[in-house]
């Protein structure tokens, strides 16, 4: 146990303090079944674990206090300190009890663990009691507790009482860890009924009283994403009331949540509109103006004030706009509202100019597989994964999602080396894999810019024959289309090796998987030989089994994806590698070739409520458009183009701008429907924006950033097809959410554009709380049943924080296309 006792007489002075200054708020239950007053939240089980990653720290009893997400995972756990795949409760159901009263029912079936967790409203807080359909068995008893886990950014550097006994919050993971083999975390504090985080912060302050003792751990001592656990364990033979904790979250009397004035980060053009949007508490005294500020070298002077205009409730918070879109004069500005003045941004007819740049030159090479990486003193990563890659065995689930079914579908044994793929590709996101739907999509992406904006930079050095990568080094050849190569690189590889796609490459155990900072050290580089120890190797071999998995099960939407990437790369690589290019239309070919007329379930027997039968239509239509593109509207493919016409029809949302790419190869008959279905679209469209950012946000469990950027290419695609039906709007919406405008704060969601940006992101430097220039994080996450979140400080939640590299590249496409329909109204 950790103490500081020349602190103790304050913090002494604050536990006494901590009860009688929290105000006795009451809650109450919402027709959403959550627990509510102003300025405090409680969710209950709204948000369960997740069937495959588990403990996604977004589920059991959460706390939402003063605005902020600051505890989560209120649940028994069977651990004290669980990572992310370790056991959690499978979700019974949730009813309503007494007046008051929220009840859930959850299970671990393995363990024949069943019990309920009532959460009660009472004067102060909430109590939580678990009660258990029997006692726990045997093997449970000092494992089975219920866990409370709390945000550390909110308490680094603060103070927690447990009972009268002091201790710090550390800001960096520092033990004590146990010394008995077992390497556990072991408890900051422990032994007390009552402990009480951050007494000296009325904002962050909460305090828990239990009928059983009480222990503070730092989960971070197991796993960098770990929180702050307050946990009791069930007493061996305890039934009804095994657990009861009055938790009481302290509320600052008459708190409401501070304005977000949120606009573009980069700023706008002059002659576009630019709209900011004001989120409101909603017992929030709102002014009824704003005041656009302009900063010159004597400080502020107030140029434009309107009137905000009423946009009305979404989620849990108001809207307002402030219109300033008369305002054109070239400056440096800021908006002025409540008391307050936001950062700034400029208004200028190139505001646009840079704002794709740093997720090119730099994101996606810190992001290339299969090499070292660069950028003056800095060294990203040593090559990467020389040893790709060992198949993947029959009839599993790894833990990361990759499935592998009866059928291999592919010439080698299980465990056996795999030839020929340790090349090209890009790490998808936080984590190592290759994806390989993800590389088809980011190749396709860098395609489209170049073919419709031009994409002609050069910040990056590449050379494939050393591995070599070097950012902000200038080699004369433009760094999309060597982005294209490397991510071309890896997809004929998978063909030439199966002669089809496959699914992906990804490491096989936890421990490897969970890897953070140089890719290049993740695997020692040699191909493992099972006959070799451990501790043996050689030029080229070695007894370490750290070669990552190939998952090879050929998937007729997968090989379709693939093949319309290889044609669309053929086209980028014809004048700078015309054998590449040959052989990737070849491969392309014969790819959607092998796989007109298959099913969804041709490949697996399944199909996913429908999902994989849309999945393979999309991926039809695409595929046959990069062919018609590539081949210059040879006939099989636009008579097959044709004949999709119902599939174009059914998922117009998402493949209507690969439709209208193919227009220029395609008869009178085809465009006019393909005019129809874009009439038919807008006021569908229209209809279903009721948010009032204007672009679709995502209510999953992933932030939707990728979706908001395809909506605003996509849109483009139609507005330039069709300007008289569609107009510029909707893709300068995109821009402006993922610039800033959006809900929870107006932070840019790609690293380093805009002044203020996402700096602390879920990348392979996320353990240093520190940024990848020009990645996309997913943004924004709808805590069900109402609470927009998007953490500017943490990086772990990977659902609002994680870069992935075909989000960025579909950045890269949506910015060149705002930064066009800009250009149009100069």
């Amino acid at each position: 146990m950790h103490e500081i006792r020349g602190i103790g007489l304050f913090l002494a002075t604050c536990s006494s303090l901590a009860v009688a200054g929290a105000q006795a708020q009451t809650l109450r239950v919402s027709p959403d079944q959550t627990l509510e007053t102003q300025g405090l939240s409680v969710i209950v089980e709204q948000n369960q674990f997740s069937p495959i990653f588990f403990d996604e720290k977004n589920a059991g009893i959460q706390i939402v206090l003063h605005g902020e997400r600051i505890a989560t995972d209120g649940e028994i756990r069977l651990n004290p300190t669980p990572e992310q795949w370790d056991p959690v409760p499978t979700f019974g159901d949730r009813t309503l009890g007494e007046p008051g009263q929220i009840v859930v029912r959850s299970s671990y079936p393995k363990a024949n663990l069943k019990y309920r967790v009532k959460v009660t409203a009472e004067e102060g807080g909430f109590r939580i009691a678990v009660d258990l359909d029997a006692p726990l068995p045997k093997e449970l008893v000092g494992k089975a507790g219920f866990n409370l886990d709390f945000l550390p950014t909110a308490y680094f550097g603060k103070t927690y009482l447990m009972g009268e006994r002091p201790g710090l919050f550390p800001r960096n993971a520092s033990g004590p860890m146990a010394t008995d083999g077992s390497g556990d975390p072991q408890p900051l504090a422990s032994g007390a009924q009552t402990v009480t985080l951050s007494p000296e912060d009325p904002a962050t302050r909460v305090t828990i009283t239990a009928n059983a003792p009480l222990a503070l751990y730092d989960a971070r001592n197991r796993a960098q994403n770990g929180w702050f656990v307050v946990r009791s364990l069930i007493a061996e033979g305890a039934k009804d009331d095994a657990i009861v904790w009055h938790v009481r979250p302290n509320v600052i009397p008459g708190w409401t949540r501070a304005p977000v004035v949120s606009f573009n980060q980069a700023g706008y053009t002059p002659a576009r509109d630019k709209v900011a949007l004001i989120e409101l508490d909603p017992a929030f005294k709102a002014p009824s103006e704003a005041v656009l500020v302009k900063l010159t070298a004597d400080g502020e002077k107030p140029v434009f004030r309107a009137p905000v205009q009423q946009r009305g409730k979404w989620l849990r918070y108001n809207y307002a706009a402030f219109d300033f879109s008369s305002v054109r004069e070239p400056g440096i500005y800021a908006i002025s509202y409540a008391g307050q003045t936001t950062n700034p941004f400029p208004i200028a007819a190139d505001a646009y100019a840079r704002i794709w740049q740093p997720s090119l030159d730099t994101y996606l090479p810190v992001q290339m597989d299969h090499m070292t990486v660069r950028e003056q003193y800095r060294v990203w990563q040593r090559a990467s994964h020389l040893d790709d890659a060992r198949q993947a065995p029959p009839n599993i689930t790894h833990f990361d999602g990759y499935r592998m079914g009866p059928n291999l579908d592919s010439p080698f044994k299980p465990g056996e080396h795999i030839p020929g793929l340790a090349v090209g590709g890009f790490q998808d996101a936080g984590d190592y894999d290759i994806q390989t739907p993800q590389n088809a999509d980011v190749v396709r992406d860098l395609v489209w810019a170049r073919e419709l904006f031009g994409l002609d930079w050069d910040e990056t050095s590449v050379d494939e024959k050393a591995r070599e990568v070097e950012i902000r080094k200038p080699d004369g050849v433009p760094d999309a289309i060597q982005q294209i190569r490397h991510g071309t690189l890896q997809l004929l590889a998978q063909y030439k090796v199966f002669g089809h796609a496959i699914v992906g490459i990804v490491d096989p155990k936890l421990r490897q998987y969970a890897h953070l900072g140089d890719a290049g050290s993740q695997t020692d580089g040699k191909l493992y030989d099972p006959a070799m120890a451990p501790d043996q190797s050689d030029a080229g071999r070695s007894g370490i089994d750290d070669d990552r998995w190939a998952f090879t099960t050929a998937y007729p939407a997968n090989d379709l994806r693939v093949a319309g990437s290889l044609a669309a790369a053929s086209r980028a690589l014809k004048d700078s590698d015309p054998a590449m290019a040959a052989e990737a239309l070849a491969a392309a070919k014969a790819l959607w070739t092998a796989r007109q007329g298959q099913t969804a379930n041709a490949s697996d027997g399944r199909d996913d409520n429908g999902f994989m039968a849309r999945f393979l239509d999309l991926a039809k239509v695409s595929a046959t458009v990069e062919l018609i593109l590539t081949t210059k509207g040879e006939a099989v493919y636009t008579d097959r183009l044709r004949t999709l016409m119902p599939a174009i029809e059914a998922n117009f949302d998402r493949i209507s701008g690969a439709a209208i790419l193919a227009l220029p190869y395609m008869d009178a008959a085809y465009r006019d429907r393909i005019k129809a279905l874009v009439r038919a679209a807008k006021p569908k469209i229209d209809a279903e924006l009721t948010n009032p950012f204007g672009v679709p946000v995502a209510m999953g469990s992933w932030a939707g950033s990728g979706e908001v950027a395809s909506f605003g290419s996509n849109m483009y695609l139609m507005h330039r097809a069709f300007p008289d039906l569609i107009g510029s709007e909707y893709t300068l919406r995109a821009l402006d959410y993922m610039l800033g405008r959006h809900p929870a704060n107006n932070l840019s969601l790609v690293s380093t554009v805009g002044t203020r940006s996402k700096l602390i992101g879920y990348g392979h430097n996320r353990a240093d709380y520190g940024f990848i220039a020009g990645g996309m994080v997913p943004g924004v996450l709808i805590i069900k049943p109402d609470f927009p979140e998007l953490k500017a400080d943490w990086p772990f939640l990977w659902f609002e924080s994680e870069y992935t590299v075909s989000t960025t590249t579909a950045y890269i496409l949506a910015a060149k296309a705002a930064l066009a329909v800009a250009a149009e109204q100069h």
